[in-house]
């Protein structure tokens, strides 16, 4: 009995925690799926509680349905706090991670991202609530065209993706507002520096065994500066960047 009054204190004090634009965005998600407040605790336990304070990226994270970007057989765990298996030895990143990255890139609303490592999709869709477009590259095909057909379920018709190498990045669509990498190069792509606009931002994990996150400043006048965030793990960029 104790347990279930202590549950129930515990649900009304989080309602009151929850500005209008998250209220409003559970509510809507609880008449798409059954994950609806296992994505308001993702976002409050794993995500706010470190400091991630976007509350426009909150309220991605809150909206896009992470169980759709995993296979079916880890539905359940998709919103735990840690990386699943996505397949062809690639992962979907710690949502904590997703959040984090995404909140470096200071995104406003009207900006065209470049994402390198497409992967399950699941960053791409966080990004396509933010911003006016992205455009998308993955190397692993089976893994591409499996993104590409969940985005396009969900409806995300500012989504761009291609299948192949992305360390020469996507030049015939550049320049960009900001670029993300997903997967670990040892060196920053020279390509990829240059495909951003001046005042625009890069995020990208770099290392082999041992990995930064690393924030890219791109000035006015093209002069670039580097900020070490903090260490990560991810998988390593395959392709032209070996």
């Amino acid at each position: 009995m104790k347990a279930c009054v202590y549950f129930i204190l515990l649900s009304v004090l989080g309602s009151f925690c929850m500005n209008k634009n998250e209220k409003q965005a559970l509510t809507n998600n609880k008449t798409r799926d059954n994950f609806a407040e296992k994505r308001y605790l993702m976002v409050e336990k794993q995500i706010r509680a470190r400091n991630v304070k976007d509350e426009r990226v909150l309220e991605a994270m809150l909206k896009v349905p992470r169980h759709k970007f995993v296979p079916e057989k880890y539905s359940q765990n998709a919103y735990n706090d840690n990386p699943l298996s996505i397949g062809y030895d690639q992962t979907i990143s710690q949502p904590f991670i997703v959040a984090y990255m995404t909140e470096a890139l200071a995104l406003k609303g009207d900006e065209r991202v470049l994402e390198i490592g497409t992967g399950s999709g699941y960053q791409a869709a966080v990004l396509c609530e933010l911003v006016k477009e992205v455009y998308s590259i993955e190397i692993v095909e089976p893994l591409c065209l499996r993104a590409k057909k969940v985005l396009a379920e969900l409806e995300y018709t500012n989504f761009n993706g291609r299948c192949g190498d992305g360390y020469a990045g996507w030049p015939e669509a550049a320049p960009f507002d900001a670029v993300m990498v997903t997967a670990a190069p040892d060196h920053i792509p020279r390509a990829l520096v240059n495909q951003l606009k001046p005042g625009g931002r890069m995020v990208l994990p770099v290392g082999d065994h041992f990995q930064k996150l690393i924030l890219i400043l791109k000035n006015e006048d093209g002069k670039i500066t580097k900020k070490n965030l903090i260490a990560v793990r991810f998988v390593p960029m395959t392709g032209d960047a070996e």
